[in-house]
């Protein structure tokens, strides 16, 4: 085939394959800025299920999903040392700073300047200007005071 044999321009499949490929790019952008708007989703979700139960004063299942273990009345001494039920109930439940929880938003998510090991979940409790924080272990879920 030399350059005088070439096959003509065709200009409808030119303009398939413009549409085509802007598609795409599109495509990524929007999921690439999906991923990044839900990137805190999972521990978003943790903190959701925490105040659930709080709110619902289950705060035997919000104690469990504390330290990521359902099971934590098997073996209650476990965590006796680290954070005791009765203190937990004091930091919490009705009689805590923050009241009987009737309501709760998740205000905003993110790490530590310079990173860290967990994500800080900022929520907005009873509508108060106060906002409580928690931290959340990326590597398994289990919650804390935000040290920041």
């Amino acid at each position: 085939m030399t350059l005088m044999d070439a096959q003509p321009f065709n200009e409808a499949r030119a303009r398939r394959r413009r549409i085509t490929v802007g598609a795409i790019v599109v495509g990524v952008l929007v999921l690439a800025w999906l991923a990044w708007s839900y990137r805190y989703y999972p521990q978003e979700r943790v903190v959701t299920k925490f105040f659930d139960a709080l709110q619902a004063k289950q705060f035997e299942t919000a104690y469990g999903l504390w330290f990521n273990d359902p099971q934590w009345q098997q073996h209650p001494d476990k965590y006796s040392g680290k954070y005791p039920y009765n203190e937990f109930y004091r930091d919490w439940g009705p009689g805590s700073e923050w009241g009987p929880i009737r309501s709760f938003k998740i205000y905003a998510s993110g790490t530590p300047p310079g990173g860290g090991s967990g994500v800080i979940v900022e929520v907005i409790v009873n509508d108060r200007a106060e906002h409580a924080r928690v931290w959340v272990e990326k590597a398994d879920k289990s919650l804390s005071f935000s040290p920041y």
